[in-house]
């Protein structure tokens, strides 16, 4: 058993549990939400909720991990590998700056910095569903598109990384920092066309 489990029991009615936190966390936020909204929409007492987890921040990462990797296997599925970087990378690249933009990837990304230090393996399973879920599945694309002759890299899981942090420059830090501006399409597209056209300056295949 590891650390994770031995903070988030699992049980009977984890499952229940879980999605009736998803429900109320992406309706209300997570400042909105509360322990009596999670525990009435999962129909569970307090009690029973609280022997699952230790107490909204965790349960709020428990929720998180699991929809960062719901969200990156709908992806995956609906993504052509076949397809070149110059199409696939600017779809992969605006669903990144979607996420991270979103109230509930800005709320996940704050809390997960703030636990990891209470509990430094529940930062390591967000991790692992989020950024380092993303660097997975845009490493194995990044492969085959090598493969392809279509880019040219020789360390796969550093390019990765690098694409991802492109799309998060300028928008990302202002969200996270709270400060007064208005995002529209027009500006994300900016950010994730720019990305693209560095990544592909770096590691496209010279004609």
């Amino acid at each position: 058993m590891d650390q994770t489990e031995a903070i988030i029991k699992k049980g009977r009615k984890y499952a229940q549990v879980i999605e009736g936190a998803r429900t109320v966390f992406l309706r209300d936020g997570f400042e909105g939400a509360s322990v009596d909204d999670i525990a009435r929409e999962a129909k569970v007492s307090k009690a029973t909720l609280y022997s699952y987890v230790p107490d909204k921040r965790v349960l709020f990462l428990e929720v998180a991990a699991l929809e960062a990797a719901r969200q990156a296997d709908a992806f995956t599925e609906r993504m052509d590998e076949n397809q070149p970087p110059h199409t696939l990378l600017p779809s992969a690249g605006r669903k990144i700056l979607d996420f991270l933009l979103s109230d509930f990837g800005t709320a996940v990304y704050r809390i997960a910095v703030a636990e990891s230090l209470r509990f430094p393996e529940v930062g390591q399973r967000f991790y692992d569903s989020g950024p380092g879920l993303v660097k997975k599945r845009l490493s194995q694309y990044l492969a085959s598109a090598t493969a392809r002759g279509e880019l040219q890299i020789d360390d796969i899981e550093l390019a990765a990384e690098q694409f991802a942090e492109l799309c998060k420059v300028r928008l990302v830090p202002m969200r996270t920092f709270q400060m007064s501006f208005e995002i529209d399409d027009i500006q994300k597209q900016d950010i994730v066309d720019s990305a693209v056209a560095m990544f592909l300056a770096r590691y496209g295949a010279t004609q």
